[in-house]
């Protein structure tokens, strides 16, 4: 039979009067009370004895649990976790009334060597032969009969698990009726928003509000009480069910503790408007998963699923007990070694914004990006990708306000790291961006900038790393490319130069792409015009009145030592140039002035270009093929401090 652990000194402590608890117990023994005379049931009443391997408790179980008694479900051997229970005096011994519990295990071996309490065991030799509950006779077992005594076949009584205890002993309880003293917390009966979706069994006992820390998916019925932190938006995903739609949202209680609450499809038609930003609700069911740390860095080991009967109910006059927002901001230097996909909170001084650009994704859809420079006294400076509506939202505000000499502190709550084209912080779903907010990290930053850290020297993490390692990426010149045999190996190069561009090739800058998805992803191969006037795939082997369009820009780049062929795909051509292929293949074709205006307004200007530098096979030919992953408009205040700070480090270690 199967195995489980108990919770050591879960019987203790519950005695003691820790009703939040929740142990996990062997149920040793079980019989059914309140029989007449021939042994027949009157009132559904189950009592037994639970141990946690080495103590033992007497246990009385409330009437909505006699169906799992009766039909087996709860037997000598079971394992179950008590989720709600009182402690009461009974008979002048404490015995647990057990008013919810999960079965874990139906079924399994006794567990440890439980042995009865001193209570248990004096009380029980008390009145050997009768047990009386509410005035009806219990029949039971002598305390020297060494096997059980069956009033009625149908009757389930004690099965004594250790030799020579009287566990199975009939006792007299008190004539009275006993009287019930619960420590338990109030219970939360959820308002009747939802009340009639999904199925409510009988004699259900109300939920009760525990701490977000203490859930764990082998409770039954729960609620928590949260104050909601962030709320994603709408997503659309696809894969072998079909298609469907999600959104998330955090929940933050009045104990720190934290939790991620995502609706799918139904649900999130019913709870999407009901949650609000920064209002408190009680959310009751669902289901519990381990978190995926890759995407979630709060505090707890669970997210929560909600489902058919579930139920999120406003709790419009809850005071301030509950915090609006808790941050952990971590120095931008740590990012540094931070492994790629953490979540984290961090905090910095806005130095630079770039323009909003569209980029494609990889399911084929389009979204707005922009990159925001931050710096900290840590003396390191990273740049924070903005994607989707925040380029419109806080990235228009940053804008305006660095353009007007502004540097506004920039707080990030939940932003993700990747080390793509160096290291840097990117937002997702339900990242929050705080424009200059009242903390006192924002103030100790406002303070250090203004009082000279504007000034300070500091090194990107997002320039000076390559996208596969935690080491300084190679600041070179275009004719050290090729002297340092760079890209020869197996793995690329990243390098960055300082050059202008000199020429652009203007005839073929891009080409036709396939615009069907396939799955997530848009085809994007190259496609031609039949006879029939459509466009034509091979790949997919389909026709279509229109097509894409995506950049393949060659152009030529020099600084003071030579010049080198570098070739820009889709996203930095289109940062590059400001414009997405289709608008200048269109004033190409309409022989329009901003076609050639474009072209020239990018050219004897300097860069920071990020290049990946690799060897490549063409028609059985081996050459080295520079990218341009990323382009970076030159500024001179900024290469100045990057040059005093590489000088200052040489003179150090010399």
């Amino acid at each position: 039979m199967a195995s489980a652990r108990l919770s050591p000194n879960g019987v203790g402590a519950a005695l003691a009067g820790d009703t939040n608890l929740r142990p996990i117990v062997q149920v040793v023994n079980l019989r059914c009370v309140n029989v007449d005379g021939k042994g027949t049931p009157r009132s559904d009443r189950w009592r037994g004895l639970v141990s946690d391997g080495a103590e033992t408790c007497p246990a009385m179980f409330a009437g909505q649990l006699s169906d799992l008694a009766r039909s087996g479900l709860i037997r000598r051997g079971s394992v179950v976790q008590l989720d709600e229970y009182v402690i009461n005096m009974v008979g002048g011994r404490r015995v647990i009334v057990v008013l919810n519990l999960t079965v874990l295990l139906a079924e399994c071996d006794i567990i440890g060597n439980p042995v009865i309490t001193p209570e248990s065991e004096s009380s029980n030799q008390n009145n050997p032969r009768v047990e009386q509950f509410n005035g009806t006779r219990q029949y039971g077992l002598a305390a020297g009969n060494p096997s059980p005594t069956r009033p009625n076949g149908n009757v389930p009584v004690f099965q004594p698990s250790l030799a020579g205890n009287s566990l199975n002993t009939a006792t007299r309880l008190s004539d009275k009726s006993p009287v019930f003293q619960p420590t338990a917390q109030p219970s939360y009966r959820p308002a009747p928003s939802y009340k009639n979706q999904g199925a409510i069994a009988k004699n259900e006992a109300p939920a009760r509000i525990i701490p977000i820390s203490s859930l764990n998916p082998y409770q039954g019925r729960w609620a928590i009480k949260g104050r909601v932190t962030a709320k994603g938006d709408i997503r659309r995903y696809h894969n072998a069910k079909g298609e469907g739609k999600v959104f998330n949202f955090d929940l933050l209680d009045s104990d720190g503790g934290e939790i991620r609450v995502a609706c799918f499809n139904t649900q999130l038609d019913r709870f999407y408007e009901v949650v609000e930003v920064g209002k408190v609700y009680v959310v009751s069911r669902g289901n519990l998963k381990p978190v995926q740390r890759n995407y979630n860095h709060l505090n707890s080991e669970w997210e929560i699923t909600l489902e058919r009967d579930s139920s999120v109910d406003l709790c419009p006059d809850e005071n301030s007990s509950i915090p609006s927002q808790q941050y952990n901001f971590r120095p931008i230097s740590e990012i540094e070694d931070t492994p790629t996909g953490t979540i984290l909170d961090i905090i910095g001084v806005a130095i630079s914004v770039s323009p909003s650009t569209t980029v494609q994704k990889k399911n084929g859809t389009e979204t707005l990006k922009r990159i925001i420079g931050l710096k900290d006294m840590s003396g390191r400076s990273v740049d924070l990708t903005m994607w989707g509506d925040f380029c419109n939202r806080e990235g228009s505000q940053l804008q305006e306000m660095v353009e007007r000499g502004v540097f506004p502190v920039l707080g990030v709550k939940t932003g993700r790291v990747n080390d793509f084209n160096g290291k840097c912080v990117g937002t997702i779903s339900s990242s929050q961006l705080l424009i200059d907010p009242d903390l006192s990290e924002a103030h100790t930053l406002r303070q250090w900038f203004d009082g000279g850290g504007r000034d300070a020297s500091t090194q990107s993490i997002s320039r000076d790393h390559t996208p596969a390692a935690s080491r300084n990426e190679v600041r070179t010149t275009v004719a050290k490319i090729k002297d340092d045999g760079l890209g020869m190996g197996d793995k690329p190069d990243w390098v960055t130069v300082k050059a202008s561009i000199i020429f652009f090739k203007s005839d073929n800058f891009c080409y036709t792409a396939c615009p069907t998805k396939e799955g997530d992803r848009q085809c994007n191969k190259k496609v031609t015009k039949g006879t029939s006037g459509l466009w034509v795939c091979d790949k997919c082997d389909k026709e279509f009145p229109e097509c894409d369009y995506r950049y393949l820009l060659q152009l030529q780049i020099q600084d003071h030592s030579g010049t080198t062929w570098v070739t820009a795909f889709q996203e930095t051509a289109q940062e590059l140039l400001g414009c997405s292929a289709l608008e200048l293949i269109t004033y190409k074709e309409n022989g329009d002035p901003r076609f050639a205006e474009t072209m020239l307004s990018c050219l004897f200007k300097d860069y920071l270009l990020r290049l990946k530098v690799k060897e490549e096979t063409y028609s059985d030919e081996r050459r080295v093929k520079n990218t341009l992953v990323k382009v970076e408009r030159f500024d001179p205040a900024a290469e100045s401090r990057y040059l005093l700070d590489l000088l200052s480090r040489s003179v150090a270690s010399y």
